[in-house]
């Protein structure tokens, strides 16, 4: 009989309510095609040798509401933090190193700086007026 496997330190991460889009970035698109806006996901993998552009995540797809896993750019997630997961689905998926709790939080404030810097520098151009991409929309409480 398989045991369940027990918890594991995974970062989580939400995906951007609204992103920009085209190029120098004038169109402003919910979410990624993958994943709904504000969506939760788990990190599984990153590519270090890419500068943690990309990374690996585990989450709810949007047109399925089924676990997907897929590659995502990095700056396309906020609000990374370090979380104890039980979920059997993402487990299963995760695949990855178990790592301690102190190597998540490490792993999540620099994501973190990456994400806030690609979105920032991603598109050259200034933004379009109103925007309502995820830098400039203003955090909402909770």
């Amino acid at each position: 009989m398989d045991e369940a496997p027990g918890p594991v330190w995974l970062v989580a991460a939400n995906v951007v309510r609204w992103r920009r889009y085209g190029e120098l970035g004038p169109e402003l698109r919910p979410g990624t095609k993958a994943f709904r806006g504000g969506a939760k996901v788990y990190v599984v993998g990153t590519y270090p040798g890419m500068a943690h552009e990309q990374l690996t995540a585990v989450g709810h797809g949007r047109h399925t509401g089924r676990w997907i896993t897929i590659d995502t750019g990095t700056r396309h997630l906020h609000t990374f933090r370090a979380q104890l997961v039980y979920s059997p689905a993402v487990l299963k998926r995760c695949g990855a190193e178990p790592r301690t709790r102190g190597e998540a939080e490490e792993l999540a404030a620099l994501l973190e700086r990456l994400a806030r810097h690609g979105r920032h520098h991603h598109h050259a151009a200034p933004h379009p007026d109103p925007c309502r991409c995820h830098e400039c929309l203003p955090l909402s409480p909770g």
